[in-house]
């Protein structure tokens, strides 16, 4: 059964304060939801926390580190003490990297899977099981990305940790099949956000004419975060196992599933063109 009334409906979001997060929070907020809002940015919390009170919804704001199980754990011990069980979980802290797999180092691999694939398997693992006690009609939201089903060059640790996103969400599709816990799917494709403007996300090696052209890119093809917030309020109240949304993410799918050869001649063409490659 979807949720079909959002109102007072407790909604955890991580990754909160920027980006898909912060768009997903204020869309969740004109529906009246109650927000429990997760980030490590506290500064970036504090403003989104005036801009949904303005809206007129509820809102608690916690710093937290997606990647510390221990943190993760205090905090599903907070919720659950101070709200009860979650009606919605949307899992979406992320980072990106750029660069060449060869061409960077090691160190970055272990800081975008904590993030990426652990924070999501450490909001799974403690919320999850009061939202099946709780019944009722209940939804997990992992957001993954376009690069789970197909991805760029020069991006491997970002397109591995979505990769298992995608596969964990789907193991969880069906062990949670015989309970109330719906889980869906989000594949963004080109967003207009600050992940490929964070130099902590990129490798040395890429040239800063380069970025800027990839930069350039992403604000000229991408689509705003709202797209992806809306989508996934959409997909609370009615039953969706993927979401498809943005620039070329629906394309990827498709293309996917008639030729992997033909797709991956036209990325990297793509990538050669934008010349991240």
């Amino acid at each position: 059964m979807p949720i079909t009334n959002l109102k007072n409906k407790n909604v955890l979001i991580t990754g909160a304060a920027s980006g898909i997060g912060r768009a997903t929070a204020l869309a969740f907020a004109n529906r009246g939801a109650t927000l429990l809002l997760c980030d490590i940015d506290s500064a970036g919390l504090e403003s989104l926390h005036q801009q949904v009170v303005n809206i007129g919804a509820k809102c608690s704001t916690y710093a937290v580190d997606v990647t510390d199980a221990n943190a993760m754990a205090e905090l599903a011990a907070q919720v659950h003490f101070a709200h009860g069980a979650l009606d919605v979980l949307v899992n979406n802290a992320g980072v990106g990297y750029l660069g060449r797999f060869l061409d960077s180092n090691l160190k970055h691999w272990e800081r975008v899977l904590d993030i990426n694939l652990m924070g999501v398997v450490h909001g799974c693992y403690y919320f999850i099981p009061r939202m099946i006690q709780a019944h009722g009609p209940r939804q997990v939201i992992n957001v993954a990305s376009a690069a789970a089903l197909f991805p760029s060059p020069s991006m491997a640790a970002y397109a591995a940790s979505k990769h298992a996103v995608y596969g964990l969400s789907e193991v969880l599709k069906m062990e949670l099949s015989d309970t109330e816990v719906q889980v869906t799917t989000v594949c963004p494709g080109i967003i207009n956000t600050p992940i490929v403007a964070n130099h902590n996300n990129i490798s040395p090696s890429v040239e800063l004419e380069q970025l800027k052209r990839l930069q350039h890119y992403y604000q000229s093809k991408g689509c705003s975060p709202d797209l992806v917030a809306e989508s996934i309020v959409r997909a609370v109240g009615g039953k969706r196992d993927l979401i498809l949304v943005g620039p070329f993410a629906r394309l990827i799918f498709q293309l996917r599933r008639i030729s992997v050869g033909l797709l991956r001649r036209i990325v990297l063409n793509d990538a050669r063109k934008i010349g991240y490659l």
